[in-house]
């Protein structure tokens, strides 16, 4: 029977011992260990990984008073980024654990946040216990006070909900100052359901992806930046266009649908535009730097088209059946803009998936290609 080495593993998620202590790689050991957990307790001793990187150090000990062959270690994640912290986790667990050939793990945490890397564990080391850290505290109005301190304190939390909140109360002042209380609250419940909207569905995450790939490329001096920051100043007029559209054909007899395609039918032609240059943006990028990766970004221009001609046939064909002012389109002339607009984003779609198609082939890797024809050419032998 293989000898059984225990690791003691602390998980610190959010990375603070990396943002607040300063300690950029993994402590392995006791005296690392200890010297991060002293570290962090310097920078911030209300952190609650504090407690959980002692706790696994007193766990340590007692495990090796009892002659049992145990190793610690203390893994940070990432500050901004839960994705990249999650893997950063996993290839550091996985060269301690096959450095030291672990066989098990006992996982020491502050809480339940750390907790969801627990698969993330287990794909590397049979878990075999977990210890949770829970800093005792009187029930009295001082440890409410450090609830909410620590609540305003961290980042993430800050970014996840006050800032949305906040938002939405200067929305609300700012309409009761110009006299109107009745927009201020259908804007602040329109602000924070569209935010609700964004975390339910994780559309917000696709902004973080973005952001990203804009620093990327700022970073990396490539044409995309210019092209990406171009898009969204386009985007931002599309919005304001949008809303002066909404304006002016609003109605008060009409509905939800209507007002929502008033806002498109004002704001897709500066969307299209936006959605093109940044698409072209890509592809120079991709035919620069990386010409395999370029056949799946042609196809994007003549998709972004495509979307927008069926939005902009919608909203002519919704406006000109619903609404009671002179719209300049009216009765059968919104369906055949519907119609028009369905046909051309079906050819444009059509084009952009044989564009992609032969794209495969004219950019194929040089061994590809050789190692296709040496095929064919056994086959025909």
């Amino acid at each position: 029977m293989s000898e059984v080495r225990t690791l003691v593993l602390c998980v610190d998620r959010d990375d603070d011992i990396g943002y607040k202590a300063n300690v950029l790689e993994p402590a392995v050991g006791r005296e690392a260990c200890l010297d991060t957990a002293t570290r962090l307790a310097l920078a911030d001793p209300e952190d609650s990984d504090v407690n959980a990187i002692f706790q696994g150090i007193k766990t340590f000990d007692e495990l090796a008073a009892r002659g049992e062959n145990v190793f610690i270690a203390v893994i940070g994640g990432s500050q901004t980024s839960e994705i990249d912290g999650d893997r950063r986790i996993a290839h550091e667990l996985e060269r301690i654990v096959t450095e030291n050939e672990i066989n098990e793990c006992i996982v020491v945490t502050d809480g339940a946040e750390d907790e969801f890397v627990m698969p993330i564990i287990q794909a590397s080391v049979k878990v075999k216990s977990v210890k949770r850290v829970i800093v005792k505290q009187m029930p009295n109005l001082e440890s409410t006070y450090y609830i909410i301190k620590k609540f305003m304190d961290d980042p993430q939390l800050a970014r996840t909900f006050l800032v949305p909140v906040g938002i939405a109360m200067l929305l609300y002042a700012a309409a009761c100052l110009m006299g109107s209380p009745d927009i201020a609250i259908i804007t602040v419940l329109g602000v924070i359901g569209i935010y609700l909207l964004f975390k339910g569905l994780g559309i917000d995450d696709y902004f973080s992806y973005a952001i990203v790939g804009l620093h990327r490329s700022f970073l990396g001096g490539r044409f995309s930046f210019i092209a990406y920051i171009t898009a969204l100043l386009i985007a931002v007029v599309g919005v304001i266009l949008g809303l002066t559209s909404l304006l002016e054909w609003y109605s008060a007899d009409q509905g939800l649908i209507f007002y929502v395609f008033s806002f498109v039918y004002g704001a897709v032609v500066y969307f299209a535009v936006a959605m093109l240059i940044a698409s072209l943006g890509k592809i120079t990028d991709s035919y620069l730097n990386d010409r395999p990766s370029l056949a799946r970004s042609l196809p994007l221009p003549f998709f972004a088209i495509a979307v927008s001609l069926v939005a902009y046939g919608a909203s002519v064909y919704i406006i000109s059946i619903n609404t009671p002012l002179e719209f300049p389109i009216v009765g059968y002339d919104g369906l055949r803009a519907l119609i028009y607009a369905i046909t051309g984003a079906l050819i444009l779609g059509a084009i952009g998936m044989y564009v992609q198609k032969y794209a495969v082939r004219w950019f194929k890797p040089k061994e590809e290609v050789e190692n296709h024809n040496t095929h064919s050419n056994e086959i025909a032998d």
